[in-house]
């Protein structure tokens, strides 16, 4: 099984991204030569976790029959302050809204997430860390 992607410069630092027949911008800071037309790279990695846990954590829990009222993925990256600067740290905060909302439910699919399902979760576990902390409203 292989994806493809492909980015084509449009100008000055903007780049368009097309996926799976979907197209987005990617830009630049204006302090860094952009125009701030999208987001930046690296942050876009971090969308890439929380889709990929977000999405297996609510199939899990339909499969479970517990339904939440509200669910969000929230993550904090830590990048190094030199260059070629990355993440040396990802933490994945899980934000449930709900009425008696199974705790131990909940842990059980972010566990099945982040130790058997989500391949992002696999790949930046090789190349960082990654933590996790659950908040119920």
């Amino acid at each position: 099984m292989k994806d493809t992607v492909t980015v084509n410069w449009k100008e000055n630092m903007v780049f368009e991204a097309e996926m799976d027949g979907h197209r987005f911008v990617m830009d630049a800071k204006e302090e860094h030569g952009g125009s701030d037309q999208g987001p930046r790279p690296k942050p876009l990695m971090m969308v890439s976790l929380a889709g990929c846990t977000g999405m297996d954590v609510i199939s899990i829990l339909k499969k479970m029959r517990v339904e939440v009222d509200e669910f969000s993925v929230k993550i904090d990256g830590d990048l190094t302050d030199e260059h070629p600067k990355h993440f040396t740290r990802m933490h994945i905060i899980y934000e449930f809204k709900g009425k008696n909302l199974p705790v131990d439910k909940l842990e059980k699919a972010i566990e099945l997430s982040q130790d058997h399902y989500c391949g992002v979760s696999a790949s930046y576990r090789k190349a960082m860390e990654i933590t996790h902390e659950i908040k119920i409203h």
